[in-house]
């Protein structure tokens, strides 16, 4: 998920480390963990591949890492991709991926929001979501999970709404 979003960041404009690492917190805090220890070696990584390169900034104290064609060709795949992943990671995964909904047409932009609303359906009919328990701290954390994914296709019904509008 980190490459993805590091690509994505880049799609906007070149960045430097520290900016990448602040606008990731900004907007992603909520679905990955990000640190130096992690974005330097994937900066390295990527430029190892020829997905980003480096430059100087005007004053040479810091490197600008831009996107290269190759980077936007990995970054579009990694964006249309549903790999089988866990429920947390399949929910955190989709909201990078709309963070960078912009950058992709409006047929791929609706099949991510119609296939993310499709799992989050299916889930809440899973029946393991209806077991009762006794302890009643245990019963009000599934009755809260029930809700947020509630509410997540209730969100996801409002973006399809949207998308569709504004074609």
């Amino acid at each position: 998920m980190l490459e993805l979003a590091t690509l994505g960041l880049l799609q906007k404009e070149p960045l430097h480390g520290y900016l990448l690492k602040k606008q990731m917190e900004l907007f992603m805090s909520g679905c990955i963990s990000v640190n130096y220890g992690a974005i330097y070696p994937l900066l390295r990584r990527l430029l190892d591949r020829e997905l980003i390169t480096e430059q100087g900034d005007d004053n040479k104290t810091r490197k600008i890492y831009s996107i290269t064609d190759q980077g936007k060709e990995r970054w579009r795949e990694k964006m249309l991709e549903h790999p089988q992943e866990s429920w947390v990671n399949a929910r955190s995964r989709f909201m990078i991926k709309f963070c960078f909904f912009s950058y992709l047409s409006w047929e791929e932009r609706l099949k991510l929001i119609e296939s993310r609303l499709m799992i989050c359906q299916l889930k809440l009919e899973d029946q393991d979501l209806n077991i009762v328990y006794d302890d009643p701290y245990q019963s009000e954390a599934l009755r809260k999970y029930k809700l947020e994914i509630v509410e997540e296709i209730d969100w996801l019904g409002c973006q399809l709404q949207r998308e569709k509008m504004n074609n």
